[in-house]
Formats: C-alpha cells, sequence, structure tokens
C-alpha cells in the first residue's frame, strides 16, 4: 500500500477489515490451508500499527453467549495481565443493576456487567468506555418479526468494538486511566422475561417503565455509564452501541451517529472518524425538546418514545444520558454504530480504529498521537480536512 502518512492508520484499518477471521464452513466448501498476508506500507516514515478486529460479532449466540463473551474478556485480561471484575446474575438484582438484570434475566445463560481497567502511574483523568453486548436479540416479548431477527447475533457490536480497541490500546501503551465496562445479556423470551408494563429500578436510582422489550440496549447502557460514573469516577465516559435501527436513516450505513454534551468532543469525533476511517456524523442533542417523549404516568420515564417520528436515534441517546443526568459535569459521548457494524452479512470491526484515534492524545504510539483529534499540537484548518476527506473519497 502506498499512501501518505497520515493515511497510514486509516489504510490499515480498511485492509484488517477486508480478512474476516470467524467462518464455519465446512472442509469441502474451503481450503483448509490457513492463508498468511503480508502487507507492505511505502511512506516517508512509518512506525506501524498493529490494529485488533474482533471477530466477535460474526459469531452466532450458540457459540458466543454470555459465558462465552467472559471467556473473552478475560482472555485479553489475561494478556494484558488485568483481572476482570465481574458481576453476574441475581447479584446484578442484589447490587440495584436493573437495567441489565432485567433485559437478561429470562435467558439460559446469566447477564453480567464486566470490567477491565487499566491505572496506570501518573495518570491524569480516567476514562470510560462502555460496551453494549446484547448477545442475541429476540425483542423479548415485543418480538421481532422473521425477517428482522435474523442478523441480531450483532447486537453485541458496540461491547465487541470496545474489546478489541482496549486491548489494541494499552499495548500500544496509554498513559490515562481506562476502564471497559460490558454490558451483557442475551434478550431472550421466557416465563421470567420482562413484561411491557413492568417497571424496573436502575442504578441510577430512577425507576423506568417497560413500553417496548425491544428497547433493551439502552437499558444496560444506562446501567453501565453510572456504574462508570459511581464506581469508577470516570471524567469521560463513552458508550458504543448497535442501539437503533433508526441510525441507519439518521446518519446512513457509513457514519455512526454521535451525540454528547461536548461541542469540542463531537467535533473531535468528526475528525477521528475522518482521520480512522470510521466515519461519524452528528445527532441532534436537544433534551429540552426531546425528552419528553419518555413520559410516563407511573415511573420516572418509559424506555420507548411515544412519538417514533421524533428523532429516533437521538432520543434513544438521551434515554442513556438522563440517568446520569444532563447536568453531570464531565464529558459524555454516546456512539450508535448500528449500521456500519456490518456490511451485508460480515462484520466490520467498526469501532476500534475510531476509540484508537480519538483517544490517540494518550498514547505512547507517535502515530495515534499524529491521528488524535485531541491534544494534537496543530490542526488542519477545516476547509484543509474538508478537501483531504473529499481527496480519499475519490481514491
Amino acid at each position: 500500500v502506498v499512501c501518505e502518512r497520515s493515511d497510514v492508520f486509516a489504510s490499515a484499518c480498511a485492509v484488517a477489515r477486508a480478512f474476516p477471521l470467524f467462518t464455519r464452513r465446512s472442509a469441502s466448501s474451503r481450503r483448509t490451508e490457513k492463508k498468511h498476508v503480508t502487507v507492505e506500507f511505502v511512506v516517508v516514515d512509518s512506525d506501524g500499527v498493529p490494529v485488533h478486529i474482533t471477530r466477535i460479532v460474526d459469531s452466532p449466540c450458540s457459540e458466543m453467549n454470555t459465558n462465552h463473551f467472559l471467556d473473552e474478556i478475560k482472555a485479553v485480561g489475561s494478556e494484558l495481565g488485568i483481572t476482570p471484575v465481574i458481576i453476574r446474575g441475581e447479584e446484578l438484582k442484589q447490587r440495584g443493576f436493573g437495567g441489565i438484570y432485567g433485559v437478561g434475566k429470562a435467558a439460559e445463560h446469566p447477564p453480567a456487567l464486566a470490567v477491565l481497567s487499566h491505572t496506570p502511574d501518573g495518570a491524569t483523568q480516567t476514562i470510560a468506555w462502555v460496551g453494549k453486548g446484547i448477545v442475541y436479540d429476540t425483542g423479548g416479548l415485543s418480538i421481532k418479526g422473521k425477517t428482522t431477527m435474523p442478523g441480531m447475533k450483532r447486537d453485541c457490536g458496540g461491547a465487541a468494538a470496545i474489546l478489541g480497541a482496549f486491548k489494541a490500546t494499552i499495548k500500544q501503551g496509554f498513559k490515562d486511566n481506562l476502564h471497559a465496562v460490558f454490558c451483557l445479556a442475551e434478550n431472550s423470551v421466557g416465563p421470567t422475561a420482562t413484561r411491557p408494563d413492568d417497571i424496573h429500578a436502575l442504578y441510577s436510582g430512577k425507576t423506568v417503565e417497560i413500553n417496548n422489550t425491544d428497547a433493551e440496549g439502552r437499558l444496560v447502557l444506562a446501567d453501565g455509564v453510572v456504574y462508570a460514573s459511581k464506581d469508577l469516577s470516570a471524567d469521560i465516559i463513552l458508550d458504543m452501541a448497535t442501539l437503533t435501527g433508526a441510525q441507519g436513516i439518521s446518519t446512513g450505513k457509513y457514519h455512526a451517529a454521535v451525540m454528547t454534551n461536548s461541542e469540542q468532543w463531537e467535533v473531535a469525533c468528526v475528525r477521528a472518524g475522518r482521520s480512522s476511517g470510521d466515519l461519524t456524523h452528528p445527532l441532534v442533542y436537544c433534551p429540552e425538546l426531546h425528552f419528553s417523549e419518555f413520559t410516563s404516568a407511573v415511573a420516572d420515564m418509559k424506555n420507548s418514545v411515544a412519538d417514533r417520528e421524533n428523532a429516533q436515534s437521538s432520543c434513544a441517546g438521551l434515554f442513556i444520558g438522563s440517568h446520569l443526568g444532563f447536568d453531570w459535569p464531565g464529558v459524555w459521548v454516546h456512539v450508535d454504530i448500528a449500521s456500519p457494524v456490518h456490511a451485508g452479512e460480515r462484520a466490520t470491526g467498526f469501532g476500534v480504529a475510531l476509540l484508537m484515534a480519538l483517544f490517540g492524545q494518550a498514547s505512547d504510539d507517535s502515530m495515534l498521537n499524529q491521528v488524535s483529534p485531541l491534544g494534537a499540537p496543530a490542526n488542519k484548518p477545516e476547509d484543509q480536512m474538508e478537501r483531504d476527506c473529499k481527496r480519499r473519497r475519490l481514491v
């Protein structure tokens, strides 16, 4: 690959996406030997960045239930010398995680909150990445149809991306405290499944009237972001999720949707998308106009909007943010990757490169320092960024 140094990171990520790892094709229908692909980058001065692209999203739930996902987390922890914190099953209920527990309690394999923590000496801030890990989403009792349920193995894409990004980021050297929080559950149907009209108390202490069991991702993430704030004392919280089908309508198949309480971070997410190849575009952030969609007569809020034609993806993000509180003093970023997490029937690994670029200023790696939009010594003018973006699209 021949490219400018500024494009090496995005190019490497694109190459990695071209070689998905998961397959269950029989030996008779595929060549059995392993393929080894060597890619050479010709640049003026390159340090090289190994990019980890997760395969978890392609695995069916029979092979990637909550037990298996925890095994993946433990394996990454073992490789990095980190012991994960795991809260699971009835302990979730006892400790007040009504969102995660309520979504996953009907499944054969119990739901879990798992945390990997990197706490180096000299850290100046604490960052938490919170991932939606719904290993399969039937929709619950608000069950999906026969054409919309296939593919719901991908509903753990946010958590998978965070696991891949955490591993790669720590291996490259990360100077600040970084916590990866995984909200794991299978949204299943059974005698103990959550019913519409049930009311759950979430970790924030707020009560939620369930009017749609298929709006489950926001419930698990609400517990996750509040844990990141209350228990991990995070200054910056980013949640990543395959949250809404409406995301593809809002920002398209290739751009993740971003919502944040910080204008600086909104701009940074767009720039990080351009430099990494994981493109993003902002959503409307206007809680004073949109949060009323969740009004409930019997609880603090409902979990699904009254008007599905009123900025659905924005409202879903606001539900998560409301549990932190709209006056929360830290930085909160919500990234909805429902459409770009896959291309056709294969996972893309979307989110790994975005996170590495966005938080690259805290890395020991010189290339990640360069592609990061935050803390860089000098950013390109907006008009130059726009010209570069158009040029890359035409190549």
